[in-house]
Protein backbone atom coordinates (compact mmCIF):
# COMPACT_ATOMS: atom_id res chain seq x y z
CA UNK A 1 0.00 0.00 0.00
CA UNK A 2 3.15 2.34 0.96
CA UNK A 3 4.39 1.79 -2.99
CA UNK A 4 0.79 2.77 -4.18
CA UNK A 5 0.61 5.67 -2.38
CA UNK A 6 4.41 6.95 -3.26
CA UNK A 7 3.42 6.06 -6.64
CA UNK A 8 0.30 8.32 -6.87
CA UNK A 9 2.12 10.87 -5.15
CA UNK A 10 5.24 10.90 -8.06
CA UNK A 11 2.50 10.53 -10.58
CA UNK A 12 0.52 14.02 -9.28
CA UNK A 13 3.62 15.55 -8.39
CA UNK A 14 5.01 15.07 -12.78
CA UNK A 15 1.17 16.11 -13.72
CA UNK A 16 1.09 19.12 -11.46
CA UNK A 17 4.77 19.56 -13.12
CA UNK A 18 6.68 22.49 -15.12
CA UNK A 19 5.21 21.08 -18.07
CA UNK A 20 1.46 21.73 -17.00
CA UNK A 21 2.41 25.07 -15.73
CA UNK A 22 3.61 25.60 -18.85
CA UNK A 23 1.40 24.95 -21.05
CA UNK A 24 -1.53 26.57 -19.41
CA UNK A 25 0.49 30.07 -19.37
CA UNK A 26 1.39 29.29 -22.62
CA UNK A 27 -2.15 28.94 -23.64
CA UNK A 28 -2.75 31.86 -21.37
CA UNK A 29 -0.29 34.31 -23.39
CA UNK A 30 -1.27 32.86 -26.54
CA UNK A 31 -5.12 33.85 -26.32
CA UNK A 32 -3.94 37.45 -24.69
CA UNK A 33 -2.23 38.22 -27.86
CA UNK A 34 -4.68 36.60 -29.86
CA UNK A 35 -7.67 38.62 -28.73
CA UNK A 36 -5.76 41.94 -28.40
CA UNK A 37 -5.76 42.01 -24.48
CA UNK A 38 -9.04 41.39 -24.05
CA UNK A 39 -8.59 41.39 -20.75
CA UNK A 40 -7.87 44.79 -20.65
CA UNK A 41 -9.30 46.21 -23.26
CA UNK A 42 -13.11 44.89 -22.59
CA UNK A 43 -12.70 44.52 -18.48
CA UNK A 44 -14.86 47.65 -18.09
CA UNK A 45 -17.63 46.14 -20.81
CA UNK A 46 -17.19 43.10 -18.06
CA UNK A 47 -18.61 45.32 -15.05
CA UNK A 48 -21.31 46.37 -17.17
CA UNK A 49 -22.45 43.43 -17.98
CA UNK A 50 -21.79 41.96 -14.50
CA UNK A 51 -23.89 44.54 -12.87
CA UNK A 52 -26.84 43.60 -14.91
CA UNK A 53 -27.13 46.76 -17.56
CA UNK A 54 -27.75 44.35 -20.71
CA UNK A 55 -29.77 41.66 -18.73
CA UNK A 56 -32.80 40.08 -20.65
CA UNK A 57 -35.17 37.67 -18.85
CA UNK A 58 -36.35 36.52 -22.16
CA UNK A 59 -32.76 35.18 -23.14
CA UNK A 60 -32.13 31.34 -22.81
CA UNK A 61 -30.29 30.36 -19.62
CA UNK A 62 -30.99 29.75 -16.26
CA UNK A 63 -29.12 32.31 -13.95
CA UNK A 64 -28.13 35.87 -14.15
CA UNK A 65 -24.26 36.99 -15.04
CA UNK A 66 -23.87 37.74 -11.68
CA UNK A 67 -25.02 34.12 -10.11
CA UNK A 68 -22.74 32.53 -12.49
CA UNK A 69 -19.49 34.64 -11.64
CA UNK A 70 -20.87 34.04 -8.23
CA UNK A 71 -21.13 30.12 -8.28
CA UNK A 72 -17.95 29.96 -10.51
CA UNK A 73 -16.09 31.86 -7.88
CA UNK A 74 -17.45 30.20 -4.91
CA UNK A 75 -15.46 27.15 -6.53
CA UNK A 76 -12.28 28.70 -6.94
CA UNK A 77 -12.09 31.11 -3.80
CA UNK A 78 -11.01 28.83 -0.65
CA UNK A 79 -8.25 26.76 0.57
CA UNK A 80 -6.35 27.91 -2.44
CA UNK A 81 -6.51 31.80 -1.38
CA UNK A 82 -5.51 30.82 2.33
CA UNK A 83 -3.50 27.58 2.62
CA UNK A 84 -2.07 27.90 -1.40
CA UNK A 85 -0.67 31.74 -0.66
CA UNK A 86 1.23 30.23 2.47
CA UNK A 87 2.47 27.64 0.49
CA UNK A 88 3.34 29.44 -2.28
CA UNK A 89 5.66 31.93 0.04
CA UNK A 90 6.52 29.11 1.90
CA UNK A 91 8.19 27.53 -1.23
CA UNK A 92 9.54 30.12 -3.27
CA UNK A 93 9.44 33.58 -0.98
CA UNK A 94 7.29 36.56 -1.27
CA UNK A 95 8.35 37.22 -5.18
CA UNK A 96 6.13 33.61 -5.72
CA UNK A 97 2.93 36.74 -5.31
CA UNK A 98 3.96 38.04 -8.34
CA UNK A 99 3.92 35.45 -10.54
CA UNK A 100 0.60 34.39 -9.00
CA UNK A 101 -0.24 38.16 -10.84
CA UNK A 102 0.93 37.36 -13.72
CA UNK A 103 -0.40 33.61 -13.74
CA UNK A 104 -3.91 35.60 -13.25
CA UNK A 105 -3.76 38.06 -16.17
CA UNK A 106 -2.85 35.89 -18.86
CA UNK A 107 -5.63 33.17 -17.41
CA UNK A 108 -8.13 35.91 -17.85
CA UNK A 109 -7.61 35.39 -21.15
CA UNK A 110 -8.20 32.01 -21.00
CA UNK A 111 -11.50 32.17 -18.76
CA UNK A 112 -12.68 34.59 -21.56
CA UNK A 113 -12.19 32.06 -24.34
CA UNK A 114 -13.50 29.11 -22.84
CA UNK A 115 -16.83 30.47 -21.21
CA UNK A 116 -17.22 32.77 -24.21
CA UNK A 117 -16.94 28.76 -25.99
CA UNK A 118 -18.99 27.74 -23.35
CA UNK A 119 -22.35 29.50 -24.18
CA UNK A 120 -21.61 29.58 -27.80
CA UNK A 121 -21.86 25.79 -27.96
CA UNK A 122 -24.27 25.43 -25.71
CA UNK A 123 -27.55 22.75 -25.96
CA UNK A 124 -30.74 24.03 -23.83
CA UNK A 125 -32.91 20.81 -23.40
CA UNK A 126 -36.67 20.88 -23.77
CA UNK A 127 -36.35 21.91 -20.07
CA UNK A 128 -34.83 24.82 -20.63
CA UNK A 129 -31.82 23.51 -18.73
CA UNK A 130 -28.19 24.31 -19.80
CA UNK A 131 -25.79 21.78 -21.43
CA UNK A 132 -22.41 23.78 -21.55
CA UNK A 133 -18.51 23.61 -20.50
CA UNK A 134 -15.35 21.98 -22.05
CA UNK A 135 -17.53 18.16 -23.38
CA UNK A 136 -19.38 20.27 -25.33
CA UNK A 137 -17.38 22.66 -27.02
CA UNK A 138 -14.93 20.00 -27.63
CA UNK A 139 -17.54 18.06 -29.38
CA UNK A 140 -19.47 20.11 -31.33
CA UNK A 141 -16.80 23.14 -32.08
CA UNK A 142 -13.97 20.23 -33.04
CA UNK A 143 -16.31 17.33 -34.69
CA UNK A 144 -17.51 14.14 -33.81
CA UNK A 145 -13.96 12.62 -34.36
CA UNK A 146 -12.79 14.64 -30.82
CA UNK A 147 -15.59 13.06 -28.70
CA UNK A 148 -13.30 11.10 -26.94
CA UNK A 149 -11.31 13.81 -25.96
CA UNK A 150 -14.70 15.39 -24.29
CA UNK A 151 -15.01 12.05 -22.66
CA UNK A 152 -11.86 11.99 -21.38
CA UNK A 153 -12.44 15.84 -19.60
CA UNK A 154 -16.08 14.19 -18.53
CA UNK A 155 -14.42 11.32 -16.46
CA UNK A 156 -11.53 13.19 -15.45
CA UNK A 157 -13.94 16.39 -14.09
CA UNK A 158 -16.72 13.34 -12.15
CA UNK A 159 -13.00 12.10 -10.54
CA UNK A 160 -12.23 15.37 -9.73
CA UNK A 161 -15.33 16.70 -7.80
CA UNK A 162 -15.19 13.54 -5.56
CA UNK A 163 -11.35 14.57 -3.96
CA UNK A 164 -10.39 18.40 -4.74
CA UNK A 165 -13.77 19.37 -4.62
CA UNK A 166 -15.51 17.43 -1.88
CA UNK A 167 -13.31 15.24 0.39
CA UNK A 168 -10.23 17.79 0.10
CA UNK A 169 -12.92 20.65 1.38
CA UNK A 170 -14.68 18.63 4.05
CA UNK A 171 -11.06 18.01 5.16
CA UNK A 172 -10.19 21.73 5.38
CA UNK A 173 -13.74 22.48 7.10
CA UNK A 174 -13.60 19.64 9.55
CA UNK A 175 -9.79 20.73 10.73
CA UNK A 176 -11.09 24.45 11.26
CA UNK A 177 -14.11 23.36 13.11
CA UNK A 178 -11.82 21.14 15.32
CA UNK A 179 -10.18 24.46 16.32
CA UNK A 180 -13.06 26.85 16.77
CA UNK A 181 -14.99 24.11 19.10
CA UNK A 182 -12.55 21.73 20.32
CA UNK A 183 -9.04 23.99 20.73
CA UNK A 184 -5.88 23.32 18.70
CA UNK A 185 -4.99 20.39 21.64
CA UNK A 186 -7.89 18.30 21.31
CA UNK A 187 -7.37 15.22 20.66
CA UNK A 188 -8.76 13.22 17.31
CA UNK A 189 -12.64 12.21 17.47
CA UNK A 190 -14.35 9.78 15.00
CA UNK A 191 -17.40 11.25 16.74
CA UNK A 192 -17.60 14.79 15.91
CA UNK A 193 -15.98 14.30 12.38
CA UNK A 194 -18.73 11.92 11.86
CA UNK A 195 -21.20 14.74 13.16
CA UNK A 196 -19.26 17.59 10.86
CA UNK A 197 -19.74 15.25 7.95
CA UNK A 198 -23.68 14.50 8.62
CA UNK A 199 -24.68 18.41 9.02
CA UNK A 200 -22.52 19.35 5.92
CA UNK A 201 -24.28 16.67 4.24
CA UNK A 202 -27.34 18.09 5.29
CA UNK A 203 -26.50 21.80 4.01
CA UNK A 204 -24.83 20.51 0.73
CA UNK A 205 -27.83 18.65 -0.05
CA UNK A 206 -30.54 21.09 0.78
CA UNK A 207 -28.70 23.52 -2.09
CA UNK A 208 -27.75 20.61 -4.89
CA UNK A 209 -30.80 19.21 -5.06
CA UNK A 210 -32.55 22.40 -6.69
CA UNK A 211 -29.86 22.16 -9.20
CA UNK A 212 -27.95 25.41 -10.82
CA UNK A 213 -30.65 27.80 -10.44
CA UNK A 214 -30.66 26.74 -6.78
CA UNK A 215 -26.35 26.86 -6.30
CA UNK A 216 -26.82 30.12 -8.32
CA UNK A 217 -29.01 32.17 -5.77
CA UNK A 218 -27.13 30.41 -2.75
CA UNK A 219 -23.60 31.93 -4.57
CA UNK A 220 -24.73 35.10 -4.92
CA UNK A 221 -25.47 35.67 -1.36
CA UNK A 222 -23.00 33.93 0.15
CA UNK A 223 -19.96 35.22 -2.05
CA UNK A 224 -20.12 38.66 -1.20
CA UNK A 225 -20.65 37.82 2.13
CA UNK A 226 -17.64 35.85 2.34
CA UNK A 227 -15.17 38.07 0.35
CA UNK A 228 -16.35 41.18 2.62
CA UNK A 229 -15.64 38.64 5.77
CA UNK A 230 -11.90 37.81 4.68
CA UNK A 231 -11.21 40.32 2.75
CA UNK A 232 -12.48 42.88 5.37
CA UNK A 233 -10.48 41.52 7.85
CA UNK A 234 -6.80 41.53 5.71
CA UNK A 235 -7.59 45.60 4.62
CA UNK A 236 -8.25 46.22 8.00
CA UNK A 237 -4.97 44.91 8.96
CA UNK A 238 -3.16 46.70 5.54
CA UNK A 239 -4.77 49.89 7.12
CA UNK A 240 -2.89 49.07 10.19
CA UNK A 241 0.26 48.72 8.43
CA UNK A 242 -0.28 51.41 5.81
CA UNK A 243 2.98 52.93 6.16
CA UNK A 244 4.82 49.11 5.04
CA UNK A 245 2.72 48.70 1.96
CA UNK A 246 5.20 49.90 0.00
CA UNK A 247 8.15 48.06 1.20
CA UNK A 248 5.90 44.78 0.90
CA UNK A 249 5.45 45.31 -2.61
CA UNK A 250 9.52 45.90 -2.87
CA UNK A 251 9.94 42.67 -1.35
CA UNK A 252 7.82 41.23 -3.73
CA UNK A 253 9.30 42.26 -6.84
CA UNK A 254 12.75 42.30 -5.35
CA UNK A 255 12.24 38.48 -4.40
CA UNK A 256 10.67 37.67 -8.17
CA UNK A 257 13.49 39.16 -9.83
CA UNK A 258 16.73 39.37 -7.90
CA UNK A 259 17.16 36.54 -5.60
CA UNK A 260 19.37 34.07 -6.77
CA UNK A 261 16.80 31.12 -6.68
CA UNK A 262 14.12 33.41 -8.27
CA UNK A 263 15.89 33.04 -12.03
CA UNK A 264 17.54 29.74 -11.40
CA UNK A 265 16.83 27.48 -14.31
CA UNK A 266 14.85 30.28 -16.25
CA UNK A 267 11.14 29.04 -15.58
CA UNK A 268 12.31 26.42 -13.83
CA UNK A 269 12.90 28.95 -10.71
CA UNK A 270 11.42 28.25 -7.20
CA UNK A 271 9.91 31.03 -7.15
CA UNK A 272 8.03 31.46 -10.37
CA UNK A 273 7.36 27.30 -10.52
CA UNK A 274 5.36 28.06 -6.94
CA UNK A 275 3.54 31.44 -7.82
CA UNK A 276 2.58 29.82 -10.96
CA UNK A 277 1.29 26.47 -9.77
CA UNK A 278 -0.50 28.40 -6.55
CA UNK A 279 -1.87 30.66 -9.02
CA UNK A 280 -3.06 28.61 -11.08
CA UNK A 281 -4.99 26.37 -7.93
CA UNK A 282 -6.65 29.17 -7.25
CA UNK A 283 -8.27 30.15 -9.58
CA UNK A 284 -8.51 27.24 -11.84
CA UNK A 285 -7.71 29.64 -15.33
CA UNK A 286 -7.93 26.61 -17.81
CA UNK A 287 -8.55 24.05 -16.05
CA UNK A 288 -12.24 24.49 -17.81
CA UNK A 289 -14.25 23.69 -14.50
CA UNK A 290 -15.83 27.59 -14.90
CA UNK A 291 -16.74 27.26 -18.24
CA UNK A 292 -19.90 24.47 -17.23
CA UNK A 293 -21.35 27.10 -14.65
CA UNK A 294 -20.70 30.02 -17.16
CA UNK A 295 -22.70 27.89 -19.76
CA UNK A 296 -26.05 28.21 -17.51
CA UNK A 297 -25.91 31.95 -17.90
CA UNK A 298 -28.91 34.05 -19.24
CA UNK A 299 -27.91 35.33 -22.15
CA UNK A 300 -27.49 35.42 -26.40
CA UNK A 301 -24.24 37.16 -26.58
CA UNK A 302 -21.55 34.34 -26.03
CA UNK A 303 -18.98 37.57 -25.37
CA UNK A 304 -20.74 38.86 -22.87
CA UNK A 305 -20.34 35.92 -20.32
CA UNK A 306 -16.50 35.68 -21.51
CA UNK A 307 -16.30 39.48 -19.99
CA UNK A 308 -18.05 38.67 -17.22
CA UNK A 309 -16.13 35.01 -16.36
CA UNK A 310 -12.48 37.02 -16.93
CA UNK A 311 -13.32 38.76 -13.88
CA UNK A 312 -13.01 35.54 -11.91
CA UNK A 313 -9.58 35.44 -11.91
CA UNK A 314 -9.06 38.98 -10.97
CA UNK A 315 -10.99 38.98 -8.08
CA UNK A 316 -9.85 35.61 -6.59
CA UNK A 317 -5.95 36.03 -7.12
CA UNK A 318 -5.07 40.02 -7.79
CA UNK A 319 -7.10 41.20 -5.24
CA UNK A 320 -7.71 38.28 -2.94
CA UNK A 321 -4.53 36.46 -3.08
CA UNK A 322 -2.76 39.75 -2.77
CA UNK A 323 -4.45 40.64 1.05
CA UNK A 324 -3.58 37.18 1.86
CA UNK A 325 0.39 37.77 0.40
CA UNK A 326 0.61 41.29 1.97
CA UNK A 327 -0.41 40.45 5.39
CA UNK A 328 2.19 37.49 5.32
CA UNK A 329 4.89 39.84 3.98
CA UNK A 330 3.79 42.83 6.00
CA UNK A 331 3.56 40.97 9.27
CA UNK A 332 7.05 38.62 8.97
CA UNK A 333 5.14 35.59 9.61
CA UNK A 334 7.32 33.58 8.16
CA UNK A 335 9.31 34.21 10.45
CA UNK A 336 7.80 32.53 13.25
CA UNK A 337 5.58 29.74 11.31
CA UNK A 338 6.84 27.35 8.78
CA UNK A 339 3.80 25.85 8.72
CA UNK A 340 1.55 25.91 5.32
CA UNK A 341 -1.78 25.15 6.75
CA UNK A 342 -1.18 27.73 10.05
CA UNK A 343 1.19 30.45 8.16
CA UNK A 344 -1.87 32.58 7.10
CA UNK A 345 -3.72 32.25 10.63
CA UNK A 346 -0.41 33.33 12.03
CA UNK A 347 -0.17 36.07 10.16
CA UNK A 348 -3.56 37.55 10.66
CA UNK A 349 -3.09 36.75 14.40
CA UNK A 350 0.37 38.76 13.85
CA UNK A 351 -1.65 41.52 11.98
CA UNK A 352 -4.61 41.98 14.59
CA UNK A 353 -2.27 41.42 18.26
CA UNK A 354 -5.03 38.77 19.30
CA UNK A 355 -4.57 34.74 18.27
CA UNK A 356 -8.37 36.00 17.39
CA UNK A 357 -6.67 35.83 13.54
CA UNK A 358 -6.51 32.36 13.61
CA UNK A 359 -10.08 31.83 14.34
CA UNK A 360 -11.31 34.40 12.23
CA UNK A 361 -8.83 32.81 8.85
CA UNK A 362 -10.64 29.27 10.01
CA UNK A 363 -13.74 31.04 9.92
CA UNK A 364 -12.90 31.91 6.40
CA UNK A 365 -12.15 28.15 5.43
CA UNK A 366 -15.29 26.88 6.66
CA UNK A 367 -17.33 29.19 4.58
CA UNK A 368 -14.84 29.31 1.60
CA UNK A 369 -14.91 25.13 1.47
CA UNK A 370 -18.75 24.85 2.01
CA UNK A 371 -19.59 26.89 -1.12
CA UNK A 372 -16.93 25.33 -2.91
CA UNK A 373 -18.37 21.64 -1.95
CA UNK A 374 -21.78 23.20 -3.60
CA UNK A 375 -20.16 24.38 -6.98
CA UNK A 376 -18.12 21.58 -7.67
CA UNK A 377 -21.25 19.07 -7.44
CA UNK A 378 -22.58 21.14 -10.09
CA UNK A 379 -19.65 20.60 -12.34
CA UNK A 380 -19.71 16.55 -11.72
CA UNK A 381 -22.81 16.19 -12.25
CA UNK A 382 -22.69 18.21 -15.43
CA UNK A 383 -19.98 15.95 -16.47
CA UNK A 384 -22.08 12.81 -15.69
CA UNK A 385 -25.13 14.24 -17.40
CA UNK A 386 -22.47 14.61 -20.57
CA UNK A 387 -21.23 10.85 -20.06
CA UNK A 388 -24.52 8.85 -18.90
CA UNK A 389 -27.58 11.35 -19.34
CA UNK A 390 -29.99 12.97 -17.37
CA UNK A 391 -30.82 9.72 -15.39
CA UNK A 392 -27.18 10.05 -13.96
CA UNK A 393 -27.59 13.33 -12.58
CA UNK A 394 -29.16 12.32 -9.09
CA UNK A 395 -27.68 8.75 -8.78
CA UNK A 396 -24.43 11.24 -8.93
CA UNK A 397 -25.58 13.89 -6.36
CA UNK A 398 -26.63 11.22 -3.91
CA UNK A 399 -22.64 9.55 -4.40
CA UNK A 400 -21.05 13.17 -4.05
CA UNK A 401 -22.95 13.95 -0.39
CA UNK A 402 -21.86 10.26 0.79
CA UNK A 403 -18.29 11.14 0.17
CA UNK A 404 -18.61 14.59 1.99
CA UNK A 405 -19.28 11.99 4.99
CA UNK A 406 -16.36 9.89 3.89
CA UNK A 407 -14.24 12.74 3.53
CA UNK A 408 -15.13 14.11 7.00
CA UNK A 409 -13.65 10.94 9.01
CA UNK A 410 -11.26 9.25 7.21
CA UNK A 411 -7.41 9.78 6.51
CA UNK A 412 -7.55 10.29 2.43
CA UNK A 413 -4.66 11.86 1.22
CA UNK A 414 -3.70 9.15 -0.67
CA UNK A 415 -7.00 9.61 -2.94
CA UNK A 416 -6.78 13.33 -3.05
CA UNK A 417 -3.58 12.75 -5.01
CA UNK A 418 -5.38 10.80 -7.12
CA UNK A 419 -8.09 12.98 -7.70
CA UNK A 420 -5.62 16.37 -7.77
CA UNK A 421 -3.79 14.98 -10.79
CA UNK A 422 -7.72 14.35 -12.19
CA UNK A 423 -7.79 18.19 -11.72
CA UNK A 424 -4.51 18.93 -13.46
CA UNK A 425 -5.64 16.67 -16.48
CA UNK A 426 -8.93 18.33 -17.01
CA UNK A 427 -6.97 21.03 -18.56
CA UNK A 428 -5.30 19.09 -20.95
CA UNK A 429 -8.48 18.23 -23.17
CA UNK A 430 -9.78 22.03 -22.66
CA UNK A 431 -6.19 23.89 -23.27
CA UNK A 432 -6.32 21.65 -27.22
CA UNK A 433 -10.02 22.85 -27.23
CA UNK A 434 -9.25 26.54 -26.92
CA UNK A 435 -6.22 26.80 -29.19
CA UNK A 436 -8.31 25.14 -32.20
CA UNK A 437 -11.05 26.64 -31.73
CA UNK A 438 -9.41 30.52 -30.75
CA UNK A 439 -10.44 31.60 -33.96
CA UNK A 440 -13.90 30.92 -33.42
CA UNK A 441 -13.55 32.67 -30.56
CA UNK A 442 -11.89 35.77 -32.43
CA UNK A 443 -14.99 36.07 -34.84
CA UNK A 444 -17.03 36.49 -32.22
CA UNK A 445 -15.54 39.03 -30.26
CA UNK A 446 -15.42 41.23 -33.45
CA UNK A 447 -18.93 40.37 -34.18
CA UNK A 448 -20.03 41.51 -30.76
CA UNK A 449 -17.73 44.94 -31.23
CA UNK A 450 -19.70 45.60 -34.45
CA UNK A 451 -22.91 44.95 -33.06
CA UNK A 452 -22.06 47.54 -29.63
CA UNK A 453 -21.14 50.25 -32.44
CA UNK A 454 -24.06 49.32 -35.03
CA UNK A 455 -26.31 50.35 -31.33
CA UNK A 456 -24.21 53.32 -30.27
CA UNK A 457 -22.97 51.71 -27.35
CA UNK A 458 -19.45 52.03 -27.82
CA UNK A 459 -18.32 52.91 -23.90
CA UNK A 460 -14.89 51.02 -24.15
CA UNK A 461 -15.98 48.34 -25.96
CA UNK A 462 -13.67 45.03 -26.18
CA UNK A 463 -11.49 44.71 -28.92
CA UNK A 464 -9.89 41.81 -30.97
CA UNK A 465 -7.00 40.92 -33.75
CA UNK A 466 -5.24 38.04 -35.40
Amino acid sequence: MEQVSQWITRVDGWIWGTWLMVLLVGTGLFLTIRLGFVQFRGFRHGVRVLKGDYDDENDKGEITHFQALSAALSATIGTGNIVGVAAAILAGGPGAAFWMWVTALVGMATKFASCTLAVHFRRIDEKGEAHGGPMHYIEMGMGKKFKWLAVLFAVFTVVASLGIGNMFQINAVRVSLDLLIRGVDADPSSSFNLIVGVIFFVMVGSVIIGGIKSIGRFASKIVPVMCLFYVGTGVFILLKHFAEIPDAFGTIFYSAFHKPEALAGGLLGTVIRSGVARGLFSNEAGLGSAAMVHGAARTEEPVREGLVAMLGPFIDTIIICSITALVIVITGATDVCSVKAELTGRAFSLGLDSEVGCKLVAVGIVFFSLSTLISWSYYGDRAADYLLGGKAVKPYRIIYLGFIIIGAVWKIDEIINFCDAMNGLMAVPNLIALIVLSPVVVKLLREYRVKLRASSDVQNPPDAQG
